[in-house]
């Protein structure tokens, strides 16, 4: 006995199987036989997405949040110093008593003030303003 009259359902899925490669196959040297003309894309001209005069773009950006900080100081110690700090410790920063607080939006530095207080709240008053410029030339 041959392996076709064992199982005759085997058989019949070879065979359909091997009828559907054997399509696929010819359907792909039909596809690569046949001449396909490819042209570039025609695509519109970029413009500034619609949003009109500066104004109006910078209207975009106006509410999203960033991050404002005051700093008064830095200073580096060691972890073991760290660790001693409690309740009542000092530690010694690296600017003078007097001295203009930094201010940063989003960790960049964009202007110098000095403490306030208004309606029993700390506030700062900006002294100096660093331009636009000059934060561009610190990044490079």
């Amino acid at each position: 006995m041959n392996d076709e009259t064992e199982n005759p359902v085997a058989s019949e899925d070879d065979a359909a199987a091997e009828d559907a490669w054997a399509a696929a196959l010819a359907e792909q040297e039909t596809e690569e036989a046949a001449q396909v003309d490819v042209e570039p894309a025609q695509l519109d001209e970029f413009t500034d997405g619609g949003f009109g005069t500066a104004d109006e773009s910078m209207e975009v950006i106006l509410d999203i949040p960033v991050t404002i900080s005051m700093e008064i100081g830095r200073t580096s110690i060691s972890i073991r110093n760290l660790l001693q700090l409690n309740q009542g410790s000092v530690v010694e920063l690296d600017r003078l008593a007097g001295e203009p607080m930094d201010v940063l939006v989003n960790g960049t530095l964009i202007a110098h003030g000095e403490v306030v207080v208004v309606n029993e709240k700390f506030g700062i008053r900006l002294t100096d303003v660093i331009s636009a410029q000059e934060r561009i030339k610190k990044l490079k």
